[in-house]
């Protein structure tokens, strides 16, 4: 299927490795211009080779920017004014017992996982409702819906990001503008294999994935971690012409994690 990408420009942020890498190789291979963000300049200028390698020479390009920061936000729009397609992705997890949970934690995941998305889309989303057409996608994550007890500073982030896809698109009516949310499980990215590692487990041990599931995420029905690709596959329908008629929707990769019929 062509999802008519071809002419879009789309804006991954905290897409140097992981599943927002994966989905901007994803938009890449479907013809889209591709600008790739880190915090780290020589580590996102080693993304965009890489990238370009890996597409034939796709259009990719890369801003440095920190947006966990507001002031990082200002320099990455500074940079790039304008884009069709926004991932919000850019996000920390760490595991950590509640009472182990300082102020500074809490700050810091809501700045990097709720103000980020904010800002950005404030920033890219009038210039969508102005041109007639924009994707908004926000990667949240199968504990926006069930709290992990191992890192409820985490989940309430990704509760946020719910509550707040669904406002952005309440704006959209009546436009070609669509804001969704994602919700990947557990997936095999460098973030489960350093939480993996953090939970005493080992991420190349023989039987890792099935341990893995058992022990953290037991009502998985796929008894296995989903691959960045598979993630990746559908935000870059969602951030297609195809998708046009899915608009403040919730959309689960979660593997049947969460035990519910919608």
């Amino acid at each position: 299927m062509d999802l008519q990408l071809t002419g879009k420009t789309a804006l991954v942020t905290g897409s140097t490795a992981g599943i927002g890498y994966a989905i901007a190789e994803g938009l890449a291979r479907e013809g889209a211009a591709v600008v790739v963000n880190g915090r780290r300049q020589e580590t996102v200028d080693r993304v965009v080779e890489r990238l370009r390698g890996a597409t034939g020479g796709a259009q990719i390009s890369g801003v440095a920017a920190d947006v966990g920061a507001a002031d990082g936000v200002t320099a990455l729009v500074a940079v790039l004014p304008q884009v069709d397609i926004l991932i919000n992705n850019a996000g920390i997890f760490d595991p950590k017992p509640f009472f182990d949970i300082p102020d500074e934690d809490w700050q810091r995941f809501y700045d990097v996982n709720v103000m980020s998305g904010v800002r950005v889309s404030r920033a890219y989303m009038p210039g969508m409702l102005a041109s007639g057409w924009g994707r908004i996608v926000f990667i949240s994550s199968e504990s926006g819906i069930q709290t992990p007890i191992e890192m409820i500073h985490y989940g309430m982030t990704k509760t946020a990001q719910l509550a707040i896809s669904r406002g952005l698109a309440e704006l959209t009516r009546g436009t070609e503008v669509t804001v969704n949310a994602v919700l990947p499980g557990p997936t095999r990215s460098e973030g489960v294999t350093e939480f993996a590692t953090k939970s005493g487990m080992d991420p190349e041990a023989e039987g890792f994935e099935q341990s893995f599931i058992k022990q953290a995420r037991p009502t998985s029905l796929i008894d296995r971690l989903a691959t960045v690709e598979e993630v990746a596959n559908m935000v870059v329908y969602i951030a297609s012409p195809r998708a046009s008629a899915t608009n403040g929707a919730a959309l689960r990769v979660d593997g049947g994690v969460v035990n519910s019929v919608v």
